[in-house]
C-alpha cells in the first residue's frame, strides 16, 4: 500500500477538489465520504468506490470497511498531510471516494403503502443532511428533493446525516415533475403550510400513499404546492415562537404519520 506525506501528491489534490468543489464532484462523478461509520453505510447501500486513504498507523474496524480496503485501490496518508485534508480534525480516520448515483424520480420503486417526504428548495447541507437521518429513523420510504438549491454529495450533508443519506431511496427534480410523478402515482399531497383551511397535524389521518412536503424555514412553500396540495397542515406553537426548526418539524409529521399506520413497531 503506497504512503502518501505531502498535500501536493495527485491523488491528495483530486481528494481536495473532490471535497470542496460541487463542480469537479459533477464532472467526475465521484464524491468523497469521510468516516467508517459513513464508509460502512454507503457500502450497505451499494455504492461503488473508487479510492480508500486511511491516515498511516489506523486501520478501519468495521468487516465491510476491512473488506472495502482490501478490493479497493488504497493509500495510507502521514497523518500531518491526513489532517489537513480531512473535515472531521482529526476524530476520523478514513476516507473512501464513491460513483454518484442517479437520483431521478423513474428509479424510485414506491407501493401504494409508500410514506415519501418531499423538501422544496433546501439550501443548507447541515439541514439536508438532518432530514436524512430523521427520514431513516421515521423508516420513511423515500425521501424527495424538489428544486434542489445545492450538491446532494456536499460533506456537510453526508455529515450531519451520520450516512443516512445513502439508506434511503432519494430523488431530485423540478417542483413541476414532483407535483406530476405524486399525482400520476395516486399519493396523497400532504403540505405543512399556514393556510386558511389548515387542521394540525395530529387530526389527520395520513391515509397512503401520502407525500409530506415541507418548504424552507424563511419562506416556506412555493405557491405551486399550496394549490397542489390536498391538504396543509400546522404544528401549534407558543405564540411566543414564530417557526420551528426544518428537521424538526419533518420529524414531528414524519412520526405522526408513521404512527397513524402503525408502522412504528
Amino acid at each position: 500500500m503506497k504512503l502518501i506525506q505531502s498535500t501536493k501528491n495527485p491523488e491528495l489534490k483530486q481528494l481536495r477538489l473532490l471535497f470542496e468543489k460541487a463542480r469537479e464532484r459533477k464532472k467526475k462523478k465521484l464524491f468523497v465520504i469521510e468516516g467508517e461509520r459513513e464508509i460502512k453505510k454507503a457500502i450497505l447501500s451499494d455504492y461503488s468506490f473508487t479510492q480508500v486513504f486511511m491516515e498511516d498507523g489506523s486501520a478501519p474496524v468495521e468487516p465491510e470497511v476491512q473488506t472495502l480496503a482490501l478490493h479497493t485501490p488504497a493509500f495510507r496518508v502521514e497523518r500531518k498531510a491526513f489532517e489537513r485534508i480531512s473535515k472531521r480534525s482529526g476524530s476520523e480516520k478514513i476516507m473512501a471516494v464513491a460513483q454518484i448515483k442517479s437520483h431521478e424520480l423513474g428509479d424510485l420503486t414506491l407501493t401504494d403503502q409508500a410514506l415519501v417526504l418531499v423538501i422544496e428548495a433546501p439550501e443548507k447541507p447541515g439541514n439536508i443532511g438532518a432530514l436524512f437521518r430523521t427520514a431513516a429513523a421515521a423508516k420513511m420510504d423515500a425521501v424527495i428533493i424538489a428544486n434542489p438549491k445545492t450538491d446532494f454529495y456536499n460533506p456537510n450533508s453526508i455529515r450531519s446525516s451520520l450516512g443516512s443519506i445513502f439508506l434511503l431511496p432519494s430523488a431530485l427534480a423540478p417542483s413541476s415533475e414532483v407535483i406530476s410523478y405524486l399525482n400520476t402515482k395516486s399519493f396523497a399531497i400532504v403540505a405543512a403550510a399556514i393556510e386558511p383551511n389548515a387542521i394540525p397535524y395530529d387530526q389527520y389521518k395520513y391515509n397512503t400513499p401520502c407525500a409530506l412536503v415541507l418548504g424552507t424555514e424563511s419562506t416556506g412553500l412555493e405557491a405551486n404546492w399550496l394549490q397542489a396540495a390536498h391538504q396543509s397542515l400546522i404544528i401549534p406553537m407558543a405564540k411566543t415562537v414564530d417557526s420551528l426548526n426544518l428537521s424538526v418539524s419533518a420529524g414531528i409529521l414524519m412520526y405522526e404519520a408513521q404512527r397513524k399506520n402503525k408502522r412504528l413497531e
